[in-house]
């Protein structure tokens, strides 16, 4: 019997992220990279996002955009977290925007004061 060896991870297709009921897909655009955040942000998923906001954020100067779109639920450890990365961006000359924000994930950020920390987008880069 032979045994095969395991295969790496296919380079071309990064997998997500995972936490509980989280997910983060990174893929590059021509000013840095777009996050897509699948499920809830908060307190038992942060640090997957804390994650893929460090190597996002790697190489200074870059613009991460994250997509909200599928993003159904963010509490005050989301957005610690999501203010936390812009401000460790602003120091590294990078910035955070946010895209296609839910109604009640814009009403965490309005009702926290965090609305104005992100510039916000109807739709994400090609």
């Amino acid at each position: 019997m032979t045994r095969s060896r395991p295969r790496p991870p296919d380079a071309a297709r990064p997998a997500p992220e995972e936490g509980a009921a989280f997910t983060v897909h990174a893929r590059p655009w021509a000013h840095g990279t777009v996050l897509a955040l699948r499920g809830e942000l908060d307190l038992d998923s942060a640090a997957v996002l804390r994650r893929a906001l460090d190597r996002a954020l790697a190489v200074p100067g870059t613009v991460v955009v994250i997509d909200c779109r599928d993003l159904a639920f963010c509490d005050s450890t989301g957005v610690s977290t999501l203010l936390e990365a812009a401000g460790r961006a602003g120091a590294r000359g990078s910035r955070i925007e946010l895209a296609r924000p839910r109604p009640l994930v814009r009403r965490v950020l309005e009702l926290t004061g965090a609305g104005d920390a992100f510039p916000v987008h109807d739709t994400v880069p090609p």
